[in-house]
């Protein structure tokens, strides 16, 4: 019985793996193949990588798309971790009267959908472009600083926080660090495992936010890599062999930033905390 569900187990597994890893092959293989074979639903590899990729690189500004949308990334990642780890440390630190009430009418904010606030935000950012140009429409920050606050990411680093030992705030305090300092010195190494399972899912969000850039970014010199592959698609002849080399380079990153991270990432998500 015990060797049947283990075949049974075994069993499924490999039907989801193959499942799950079928898109990514057929990702890879249709960017070696011409756009006639793509279309015709060629399963084995062909000989127009070059050309798919000479003709990426000549016709299209894919640099200056990797750049911006690396730009906004890592930026976006860096900022969300630093505010939403304060912030998320503040609430499960700190007490005061209205502090649970703040914090459920924030977790109400996930309730609203961005496309129920994209009109306001263009709004907003439209009367900032009049006074700080830097931070108005169609520029980079624009592109992510709405995306630096939410609120899933302050209630993720509270509930990690619940794991964080007091003892150690104690002593910082006793050795003479400020709260700051505590919060940098020991909190932050502290938590790392934490911060880099936040940091791969802002990293994966940042790179792969369409609609916003989509309404903000209005120059072709601005535009990110999920604009310029939907570019690509909307032509009057896509080619699509380009198309899927442009969208095997646009998962690279990705793919890298959790390959590399991913114990952490599991660590992350149980809750775990590492000295």
């Amino acid at each position: 019985m015990k060797k049947f569900k283990r075949i049974l187990s075994y069993t499924f597994l490999s039907i989801a793996t193959i499942i799950s890893i079928y898109p990514f092959f057929w990702m890879v293989v249709s960017s070696t193949n011409a756009s006639v074979d793509v279309t015709r639903g060629r399963q084995l590899p062909g000989t127009h990588l070059i050309e798919n990729l000479t003709n990426l690189f000549d016709q299209v500004n894919i640099v200056t798309a990797l750049t911006n949308s690396a730009i906004i990334a890592v930026l976006s990642t860096f900022l969300t971790l630093l505010i939403a780890s304060l912030a998320g440390y503040g609430f499960e630190m700190y007490r005061s009267r209205g502090k649970d009430i703040a914090f459920n009418i924030l977790l109400l904010s996930m309730m609203i959908p961005f496309a129920a606030i994209m009109v306001p935000l263009y709004r907003l950012f439209g009367r900032i472009s009049h006074t700080a140009p830097l931070i108005g429409l169609d520029t980079l920050a624009a592109a992510f600083l709405p995306t630096i606050t939410t609120a899933f990411f302050i209630f993720f680093f509270r509930q990690n926080t619940k794991m964080f030992p007091k003892d150690l705030i104690e002593a910082g305090r006793i050795d003479g660090l400020t709260e700051l300092g505590i919060f940098f010195r020991i909190y932050m190494p502290t938590m790392k495992t934490t911060y880099a399972a936040a940091a791969i899912i802002a990293f994966m969000n940042s790179w792969n936010n369409f609609l916003w850039p989509l309404v903000v970014l209005q120059s072709p010199g601005k535009q990110t890599i999920p604009l310029l592959i939907s570019n690509l698609g909307s032509s009057y002849s896509p080619d699509y062999g380009m198309i899927m080399s442009a969208i095997t380079i646009a998962t690279l990153p990705t793919a890298l930033v959790f390959f590399f991270m991913q114990k952490h990432f599991v660590a992350g998500m149980m809750g775990s905390v590492k000295g």
